[in-house]
């Protein structure tokens, strides 16, 4: 006698639906921390360019009462220091996060730092061409949590976003971890071995 599993028909149905409940209370809480906070709180800069930080720095002055959040490579945090330090960033407005592999991991490694910080509304800064990618994670995984970003794009020079397909499969992946706690990220090598030098 066979087992009685779930067809897939139903777990198709079921995945369905859990998509669309996820879809439609991550708007309601974005739409509420953006009522209750209309000015953004900090400063969130997605490393890997310099010019991002540079930009943060610029940008800082006319927002002193803010704090930076970086979540860049550990190998950048010397250079990434004397940019801010130049700028006149004191230590105590800096955060630094070592530990993302990827953008998706950018946003899930920190939500939780900036949820426990009371931190609703928040700056996100970026390259132009990296920018709608970031805007889609961020909703997804910082939108979960009731927080929502401001997008502040910093000029690259280059002709065009980043494909739609690494859109779409970022989207997967930020629900993916809003679902299970997991981005997916382990299941590519290169990832893991990044993440192995990050620990170190």
């Amino acid at each position: 006698m066979k087992p009685n599993f779930p067809n897939r028909r139903f777990l198709f149905w079921l995945g369905l639906s859990l998509i669309i409940v996820l879809l439609g209370f991550i708007p309601v809480r974005i739409n509420i921390a953006f009522h209750q906070t209309p000015t953004p709180q900090a400063i969130f800069v997605l490393g890997g360019n310099f010019e991002r930080t540079k930009f943060a720095g610029k940008f800082w002055q006319s927002r002193r009462d803010l704090d930076i959040w970086v979540s860049d490579y550990r190998w950048n945090l010397d250079v990434n220091r004397r940019i801010f330090h130049k700028a006149g960033i004191p230590d105590e407005r800096l955060h630094f996060d070592f530990e993302a592999t990827d953008t998706v991991t950018n946003f899930t490694t920190l939500v939780d730092n900036f949820v426990d910080d009371n931190l609703q509304h928040i700056y996100l800064i970026t390259s132009d061409y990296h920018m709608r990618r970031a805007r889609v994670i961020a909703t997804v995984v910082l939108g979960s949590r009731g927080v929502v970003v401001s997008p502040v794009v910093v000029a690259s020079g280059r002709d065009e976003d980043e494909s739609l397909v690494r859109v779409v499969r970022d989207f997967g992946r930020s629900l993916l971890w809003v679902v299970s706690g997991r981005t997916g990220a382990s299941f590519n090598p290169r990832l893991r071995k990044s993440h192995l030098l990050l620990s170190k």
